[in-house]
């Protein structure tokens, strides 16, 4: 795992219905899916844009369900060892769900939440292979672009984050009436936090993947069943956003130009 400690290695979608969201974000994303073979009684699909991997997803069991687990993105945070981290993130204040497991050829994960209630997973890959879901360096269309965090309490999940993964904050800005909103680093631009609205329920990650067209993408978001929360809103480097929720309830964004 060339990837180091802290940075973003997958991104994965449960839902309800997994035929649908293939459907639906083919459409809109332009990725292609192929299933796992390595679960064969829990079917694990992979999407891929251009031929790389950048995530995958899994349908709700009645297991799932009856625990609260609704659709959702949840994103996974490299680690050197898994178990150390899950001992630590436990220690400051945060809980594990998922206590540290071997996925045979894949990796070792576990799922965690931080101290506001923000689910994530942490995981050491069994492969050397570097993980190119996250396009840090440069815009990669079908990639995640940025991850984004609403808290509770802004200052002291960053922290959090600071001690568990080494990532910094690099800058901030207002956005009144939402308050500050606050740049990570991790050497290249991570991602943003800022105080969750009140009508927004728990802590969650919201991750935005890029797309080529923001207006063409908004207008599939539509035609194929998505409710968007936003149009598109202009932020800095001439880009735009959308906020959407899929068909199946799992909320997402995108990031694109506007031709």
């Amino acid at each position: 795992m060339p990837n180091k400690h802290g940075d973003f290695i997958w991104y994965e979608l449960t839902t309800s219905d997994a035929d649908a969201a293939k459907d639906f974000y083919s459409a809109v994303l332009g990725w292609t899916w192929e299933t796992s073979e390595g679960q064969p009684d829990m079917p694990y699909y992979l999407f891929s844009m251009n031929g790389t991997q950048v995530g995958g997803m899994m349908a709700l069991t009645d297991e799932m369900r009856e625990n609260g687990a609704v659709p959702a993105w949840l994103g996974y945070i490299g680690v050197d060892d898994v178990d150390k981290s899950a001992e630590a993130i436990a220690a400051a204040g945060g809980a594990v769900h998922i206590p540290p497991t071997d996925i045979p050829d894949v990796g070792r994960f576990a799922m965690v939440n931080d101290p506001q209630g923000a689910f994530f997973y942490i995981m050491r890959g069994a492969s050397d292979e570097e993980s190119d879901s996250f396009a840090a360096t440069e815009p990669k269309v079908g990639h995640c672009a940025w991850n984004e965090l609403l808290t509770t309490d802004p200052e002291a999940a960053i922290a959090f984050y600071g001690a568990q993964f080494g990532w910094e904050k690099t800058e901030e800005m207002d956005m009144p009436p939402m308050g500050k909103y606050h740049m990570l680093g991790h050497g290249y631009g991570l991602g943003g936090v800022m105080q969750k609205p009140e009508q927004m329920p728990v802590s969650a990650w919201t991750f935005y993947f890029r797309v080529p067209d923001i207006d063409a993408a908004l207008a599939t978001v539509k035609e194929k069943g998505g409710q968007p929360f936003t149009e598109p809103m202009e932020i800095p480097g001439d880009e735009f956003t959308i906020s959407a929720m899929d068909p199946q309830g799992a909320p997402f964004a995108l990031v694109g130009k506007r031709l």
